[in-house]
């Protein structure tokens, strides 16, 4: 997106994309020796095969063709983090495939088999208290339940859909006052104004979107002030 090495002092993780839905293998290469600059931790940012729409299209495959998308990806960008001479720390699905495998058990378990046939020492990023963490734990797998800084949340747990005008947080002060509630009360408030319990065990933080660094800097800004370390999972 042209703004990583302004995003890469203020996070601890970073979800590279592995071309499917952004990025080549110049761009992969290039954020993964960012991220080694700044000591961030390198994650696979898998996705559906679909550059047009951003990867945030529904798509739909058999498990078999999923697993072997998953797949190809992984082997996509551990050769080059091989070749670099470092590690590969975890997975995060992207857009669709994510918000997906939340809801549907049979796509979070197809996603975390994948993942521990790759490598079982890889930590699994998915939605807090969705399918894909229940996946991941009855697998053994690690996984890291991920709670999101600009985005507004259902009562059910689940993300507003981007169809719906409300469900980015535009304002820098309320996405930062959002963080520091899911970690510090475990609760979010939802878009009905009804608060929900949360566990929060990593931020995302999406860097496509405008004010993404400022974002960025505001949170770390107000963690570093309540004494939180920040660090990758």
């Amino acid at each position: 997106m042209g703004n990583d090495h302004l995003l890469m002092p203020f996070i601890s993780s970073a979800n590279i994309s592995c071309g499917y839905h952004a990025g080549n293998a110049n761009v992969i290469e290039e954020t993964i020796r960012l991220a080694m600059k700044h000591n961030v931790a390198i994650g696979a940012h898998i996705s559906f095969p679909d550059k047009e729409n951003f990867g945030r299209a529904e798509m739909n495959f058999l498990p078999e063709k999923l697993t072997e998308i998953i797949n190809e990806q992984l082997y996509i960008i551990g050769q080059v983090t091989k070749r670099l001479g470092t590690d590969l720390h975890h997975v995060k699905p992207h857009g669709a495939l994510y918000n997906m495998a939340a809801v549907n058990r049979s796509m979070a378990d197809t996603i975390a088999m994948a993942v521990k046939k790759y490598d079982d020492s890889l930590i699994l990023y998915g939605l807090s208290g969705s399918f894909l963490i229940t996946a991941a734990l009855e697998l053994g797998l690690k996984a890291a339940s991920e709670v999101f800084a600009d985005r507004r949340y259902l009562e059910n747990g689940n993300l507003v859909p981007r169809t719906n005008p409300a469900a980015l947080i535009r304002d820098p002060v309320e996405v930062a006052q959002q963080v520091l509630t899911m970690l510090s009360r475990n609760e979010v408030m939802t878009l009905s104004g009804k608060t929900i319990p949360i566990v929060a065990q990593t931020i995302c933080l999406h860097g496509d979107g405008p004010q993404a660094v400022t974002f960025a800097a505001a949170i770390h800004r107000i963690l570093i002030e309540k004494g939180f370390a920040i660090s990758a999972p």
